[in-house]
């Protein structure tokens, strides 16, 4: 008989099974002798093992001796190629702790199984054969399991034998394989080691530095988190300014407390392996962050002088406490991270002092480029690139030659007559042409020479003041106001924008009826007749030095007396309004000539103290004024409606009028929102022959009746007003004083009547 034959014999007697088997098990230690890596050994092993077995799938767990972990390399089946689990928890944990084989017939029964795979990957697990995989000499290499006998059976104490017939004669070569596994991954960390060191002493950015180091770390000892604290020496602080797994943590102690403290005073490594039964460890950051600390290795970071400059703490290696090798390995880095540290260190000084400078360029509102001597572009903050509309890469490394160009050229002369003389040139009000559409940008250039330190030239630069602003508030200012008031305006500047108290005369003007026209007219044909219709009024404010406030809708609001006043700003204000009416009669008459809608409207005046100024938010200001003039000015304007008046002022404009006007008092009213009466008075001098006929008549019956209606007289009043309607039919006042005078006379005890009406609207 062939000697293999015998050894199948021997094979069998011993473990109760048949000869053909134990050729099996034989041929599997052949097998897996002869694959070239760990991944086939194990696979062949299983592949094995569920066919002797008749199951479903199997995996082997193999023992991690760093982490205390078994972990799986392969598995058949949907399971995943890759699992660790702690080798004390589960029934393989049990199996690999006690070193005894187990049958578990009902899986779910049993209180060690874990679901949590079967309800990741919809398996269901019914009975589970495990083993410890030993070595001929008796040490546990890890576990072998098996699922799921097939056609519902039963593990037995055979499928039991075989497999540990099977995985016993595969240990040899299996422990081999492991040997050098692990003689590789000891080279391949040492060359990493060298890789990380190496790149630890070329980099000398500060956060990527220690960014790569606490990576390093982390991995290189196989734990959950670490951090590197740096001693500050102007404050006696430990400060990190990145943790490993805590985001963008930054912490900062004193250096003397705590276990980091201890260890940059001692200069000594500390290994902790429970955290929370050392006096040394504060628990309060764990409270904080609702992390759990339960091993710590803390080293001393000393430069190539042996002076401490830091700490590296290391927390929670995967598996249990850190181990000796562990606390080499980490000194042996920090040794060589040490003078990177220090260089880094170093440059993130200079570097701050650089940024800082820069931070000063890009927050200047003026364009700031430099050149060398070659006149090449070396620098342009974001005040220079929205100037020209460039991107920093379109700009940078750029001749200056190159990049002021056409309508720019004169740039380029300036900039190397600077550098010929080496002094300073001012440019001003130059015009730049930028981009594509050759748009126009106002500027004032100031080319200044850069010297070293032996005033030996280095370059140039050019500073731009971008006043295209100005220019385009002085033109937009022009079509508020007359363009020399605009001039006056810009040259005040914040004195005036600033905010001021003064006296103003306001004038709010309206269009009556504008929701019949809007409706009647449509959305295009408003627009047009508003256009055509503010075009008149708003010459007629230039003509009288005013300044056009707003828009509001319909409405007009302007002042008259700010931001410059004038002797006669109130005759001003009121010229104006006469002169709005005169062009809206003309107005009118134009387009009833071409059968159009005409158009009407109601003034009010007021003068009074104002504040006046930049009011708004900083993305939206306006020049404007506020105060109770402004009011009183709006709530005549409403009021006109119930005179049948087209201009009404107030007492306090009628009293500095200095010029002659037609005038007539129209009441004595306490306006809502006020409780104090005021005189309000219509101007007339607009009205023709044909808008008020038989006006000097007229007026001085409405006096003689106005005189009647304050005396309490109202007999005498209605009689004195029924006159005036019959000079002008159409005068409303006159009809409103009847209708008051009928209501008083059953109302009110002359005696008693003061002659203030009181406004019950705007």
């Amino acid at each position: 008989m062939p000697e293999s034959n015998s050894k199948a014999e021997e094979l069998a007697n011993n473990i109760h099974v048949t000869p053909s088997t134990a050729e099996m098990v034989l041929r599997v230690s052949h097998d897996v002798a002869r694959a070239t890596s760990l991944d086939e050994q194990l696979r062949i092993i299983m592949e094995a093992v569920t066919e002797a077995t008749n199951s479903d799938r199997g995996t082997l767990f193999l023992n991690d001796s760093q982490t205390n972990e078994l972990y799986s390399r392969i598995a058949l089946g949907d399971i995943k190629r890759e699992i660790r689990i702690l080798n004390n928890s589960g029934i393989a944990g049990a199996v690999y702790t006690s070193g005894d084989p187990e049958i578990v017939p009902d899986a779910y029964a049993d209180k060690r199984f874990n679901h949590s795979v079967d309800h990741a990957t919809g398996y269901k697990t019914r009975n589970i054969l495990c083993a410890p995989v030993r070595t001929v000499r008796g040490d546990i290499l890890g576990v072998a399991q098996t699922l799921n006998k097939h056609d519902e059976g039963e593990f037995t104490d055979d499928d039991l034998a075989i497999m540990q017939a099977i995985t016993t004669q595969a240990s040899i070569a299996l422990q081999g394989t492991l040997f050098i596994e692990r003689m590789e991954k000891l080279r391949e960390q040492e060359a990493e080691f060298l890789n990380v060191v190496s790149d630890v002493s070329s980099e000398i950015n500060l956060g990527p530095l220690l960014q790569m180091i606490m990576n390093a770390i982390t991995k290189m000892l196989q734990a959950d988190r670490s951090t590197l604290f740096l001693n500050d020496e102007k404050t006696n602080e430990l400060y990190t300014q990145i943790g490993q797994g805590l985001g963008a943590t930054n912490i900062r102690l004193p250096n003397h407390l705590g276990i980091a403290g201890a260890v940059f005073t001692s200069a000594k490594t500390v290994n902790i392996p429970y955290a929370y039964a050392d006096l040394r460890f504060n628990p309060a950051f764990d409270k904080q962050t609702g992390y759990f600390t339960r091993s710590i290795l803390c080293c001393p970071v000393l430069n190539k002088d042996g002076k401490v400059i830091g700490v590296t703490q290391v927390l929670n290696k995967k598996g249990g406490p850190f181990s000796d090798d562990d606390e080499q390995r980490l000194k042996a880095f920090t040794s060589q991270i040490a003078v990177g540290l220090e260089n880094a260190q170093l440059f993130a000084d200079v570097q701050q002092m650089k940024n800082y400078n820069e931070s000063m360029l890009e927050s200047m509102s003026n364009a700031v480029v430099t050149f060398d001597e070659e006149g090449t572009i070396v620098t342009c903050n974001a005040a220079g690139l929205k100037i020209f509309q460039v991107k920093a890469d379109e700009i940078i490394g750029q001749k200056d030659a190159d990049f002021f160009v056409d309508e720019n050229v004169f740039i380029v002369e300036r900039l190397r007559t600077v550098r010929d003389e080496n002094e300073a040139d001012i440019f001003l009000d130059a015009i730049l042409k930028i981009g594509e559409e050759k748009e126009e940008t106002s500027v004032n250039i100031t080319t200044l020479p850069l010297l070293d330190k032996d005033s030996k030239p280095i370059g140039t630069m050019i500073m731009m003041e971008d006043i295209s602003s100005e220019k385009r508030m002085k033109s937009t200012m022009s079509r508020y106001m007359d363009p020399g008031l605009a001039d006056q305006l810009m040259g005040g500047g914040e004195d005036f924008l600033g905010g001021q108290s003064t006296e103003a005369t306001v004038l709010f003007s309206d269009v009556a009826s504008f929701t019949t026209l809007s409706e009647e007219l449509g959305a295009q044909g408003i627009v047009k007749l508003l256009n055509e219709y503010f075009t008149l009024m708003v010459d007629c404010l230039n003509d009288e030095g005013g300044m056009l406030d707003k828009f509001i809708g319909d409405a007009i609001m302007a002042i008259f007396g700010t931001p410059f006043p004038h002797e006669d700003d109130p005759d001003r204000a009121v010229r104006c309004a006469i002169q709005m009416m005169v062009k809206l009669n003309e107005f009118n008459a134009g387009r009833k000539a071409q059968g159009l809608l005409p158009i009407d409207i109601r003034i009010g005046l007021n003068t009074d103290n104002v504040v006046s100024g930049n009011i708004g938010s900083p993305k939206r200001m306006d020049y404007t004024v506020i105060g109770d003039g402004v009011n009183l000015a709006a709530r005549l304007e409403s009021g006109a409606k119930q005179y049948g008046a087209h201009i009404l002022i107030s007492e306090f404009t009628f009293k500095q009028l200095k010029g002659t006007y037609r005038t007539r008092a129209m009441d004595h009213v306490v306006v809502k929102g006020k409780t104090e009466p005021v005189g309000i008075y219509e101007v007339l001098d607009y009205h023709t022959e044909e808008t008020f006929p038989n006006m000097v008549d007229g007026l001085a019956h409405f006096r003689d009746g106005i005189e009647c209606y304050h005396k309490g007289a109202f007999d005498d009043g209605i009689e004195k007003f029924k006159k005036v309607l019959e000079l002008n039919p159409k005068d409303k006042a006159s009809e409103i004083y009847i209708e008051r005078c009928e209501h008083l006379k059953e109302t009110v005890n002359p005696d008693e009547w003061d002659g203030v009406w009181v406004m019950t609207s705007k």
